[in-house]
């Protein structure tokens, strides 16, 4: 019970993380800001999020991994990769299911935690640049036994840094209940 407890207040602490950092372009305290303009360069530092992590490098973050599904089952493995230029001391990644996650205890890795009904969020650990992080391997079992499902994965947080390519970081996978292996 009391490693659910700490899981659920980390989960919540990666919740805000994820808040304060997509929440890096509205303005400061006291000021008006256009909801439909784009945020302004350097609008992280005028909210004190960048000065809290540290100066913000460009990173390029990806996950590449497997999925295999058997009964309902669905078992991961991902492995986070940097291609650089500058090191991330942590970042996060979100994997959601077509399908809702079954109630009860799932069998996350270290650093994990379900964060909604078809959600789980994971820390990466360090990244360092042009390097690959430690792999992520999770069990999981869905609602209902489907016969398919999407999982999609993308970053929530990336540690500060800026990764101008998101596109190898988003990535949905269909996964059939075959018991085969859908690569990433």
């Amino acid at each position: 019970m009391r490693r659910l407890r700490g899981l659920a207040v980390w989960g919540a602490a990666l919740t805000c993380a994820a808040m304060l950092t997509v929440g890096a372009g509205a303005a400061p305290a006291g000021t008006a800001r256009d909801p439909g303009a784009e945020p302004e360069v350097g609008a992280a530092q005028e909210t004190g999020v960048a000065e809290a992590a540290g100066p913000a490098g460009e990173a390029d973050l990806s996950y590449h991994g497997s999925a295999v599904m058997a009964g309902g089952r669905v078992d991961v493995r991902l492995t986070p990769r940097n291609h650089g230029p500058a090191d991330v001391a942590d970042s996060t990644v979100r994997l959601r299911w077509s399908a809702p996650l079954a109630a009860g205890e799932q069998r996350l890795a270290a650093g994990c935690a379900r964060t909604g009904r078809q959600e789980v969020v994971c820390r990466t650990g360090p990244l360092v640049a042009d390097g690959v992080g430690e792999q992520i391997v999770m069990r999981v079992w869905l609602s209902g036994r489907p016969a398919e499902v999407t999982m999609a994965l993308d970053t929530v947080w990336g540690g500060g840094a800026v990764d101008r390519n998101r596109s190898n970081d988003r990535q949905t996978v269909l996964v059939l209940d075959t018991g085969d292996a859908y690569f990433f």
